[in-house]
């Protein structure tokens, strides 16, 4: 599969606010999330997609932007912006695929340290509110 068709995947999965049924469709039932503010890496389609979706609810919000995408053979950064609660968010998505289009590892960098305490709040509070509902 084409990486220009893979990523267009994903812009379209996370455009639609990140939801957990299109997330599982591109996700490989091994993937791996690297979070920001989690020291372990989180491994498994389940535990990947819930951290997704979470991010999607938080840091997806009107002022969400993709401004630079830096493409290799099976895998991208795509470096992002957004506001969250009057603070800038800058940070990057570094993701990997397989020769199925499938996400298998994806890192999510942040900057700068209140962002990063932004992030985990939010984070923190979408992830509790997707457990118990």
């Amino acid at each position: 599969m084409k990486i220009e068709d893979v990523l267009a995947r994903w812009y379209q999965v996370a455009s639609n606010g990140s939801k957990t049924d299109e997330l599982r469709s591109i996700m490989h039932k091994d993937a791996v999330f690297h979070s920001p503010v989690v020291h372990t890496p989180q491994v498994g389609q389940a535990i990947v997609v819930a951290y997704l979706s979470a991010a999607g609810q938080t840091l997806g919000n009107e002022s969400f932007r993709y401004v630079r995408e830096v493409v290799g053979e099976n895998a991208a950064v795509l470096e992002f912006t957004t506001e969250m609660d009057g603070i800038h968010v800058n940070g990057i998505d570094m993701i990997t695929f397989d020769d199925d289009g499938l996400i298998t590892d994806f890192k999510v960098m942040v900057r700068p340290l209140k962002a990063v305490n932004k992030v985990w709040e939010m984070m923190a509070a979408q992830l509790e509110k997707a457990q118990s509902g």
